[in-house]
């Protein structure tokens, strides 16, 4: 195997990612990779990490470390490539959710991932572009969550030791309480909806927040956007509500609509909160513009 680049975020999955790195090294080399690690530094430093390791030529970028790592090597990726598809991805879950590593059959286990990393075969899936208000456009693999996935997202990131479900849970009882469902304008295909919405989910995959299926039937190789449109709805009918996204029965919910699409607008007269794969997005958005990418990224999976 050519040498292959590996991008380690040593704080992901609360600090899980630098104690998992002797580890990595054990098993990547049990598996004879050829391979040169990398360790992010800062915020973004990932984004940087995969442009360079694109353009020096390695054939395999890997993304050790959680969601958030994964949708930086994404944009990366996605930088290098312009319209083209880009290199190839690889990721060894040690994050909070890894949902991404999730939906493509990445084991989750670190021994696993390495296993897969050296035989795995390559699978070539969509990107999806966000732009917020006049900002540049990003990628996403996963997910955006406007509305009340963001919030919960805004305040899992305030806690410092838990990670996965135990962090999660928590979280989304306390955000239950405290959220607000923003005047939104959903627009896609011929459909124009508006009304308070407690939260939208922009989806390529059918989990978020380690374990919540709140896509259940999205697909990362379809073509399409799924969209979980929920209005609002009381905080005792949210409290019902939530556990119903762990095993995706949410979908037959009187306040969910689940739609397809390949372009949806989202905008808002209110400030609307949002994260992109797990992290921050936006806090004060007014206009959200998804676009799918078909067929864009290729996935060592």
């Amino acid at each position: 195997m050519k040498p292959i680049k590996i991008i380690l975020n040593p704080i992901a999955g609360r600090g899980y990612g630098a104690r998992s790195e002797p580890a990595l090294r054990r098993f990547l080399n049990a598996e004879d990779v050829n391979f040169d690690l990398a360790i992010t530094e800062w915020p973004g430093h990932a984004i940087e990490l995969a442009q360079q390791a694109a353009s020096d030529g390695f054939e395999i970028i890997v993304a050790a470390g959680g969601d958030g790592t994964t949708h930086e090597v994404v944009n990366g990726l996605m930088a290098v490539a312009g319209d083209g598809v880009a290199g190839t991805l690889g990721v060894i879950p040690v994050g909070s959710g890894s949902d991404f590593a999730n939906t493509v059959g990445i084991p989750p286990d670190l021994k696993g991932a390495c296993r897969r990393l050296a035989h795995g075969q390559t699978r070539i899936v969509d990107v999806c572009r966000v732009a917020v208000d006049d900002q540049s456009p990003r990628y996403f693999d996963n997910t955006v969550n406007v509305g009340f996935g963001g919030r919960v997202t805004y305040e899992a990131l305030k806690v410092k030791w838990v990670r996965g479900m135990a962090l999660y849970l928590p979280v989304v009882l306390k955000t239950i309480f405290l959220s607000q469902s923003p005047q939104m304008t959903i627009e896609y295909g011929n459909q124009k909806l508006e009304f308070p919405a407690m939260m939208v989910c922009v989806a390529n995959g059918a989990r978020e927040g380690g374990g919540f299926f709140t896509a259940p039937n999205a697909l990362p190789d379809d073509g399409l956007l799924d969209l979980c449109i929920v209005q609002e709805i009381g905080k005792m009918a949210m409290l019902a509500l939530v556990p119903r996204f762990m095993d995706g029965s949410h979908v037959n919910h009187e306040a969910v609509t689940m739609t397809r699409t390949k372009r949806v607008i989202i905008s808002s007269p209110d400030d609307l909160i949002a994260h992109a794969d797990g992290e921050m997005l936006c806090t004060d958005a007014h206009r959200l513009e998804f676009e799918i990418l078909p067929q864009r990224l290729q996935v060592r999976c």
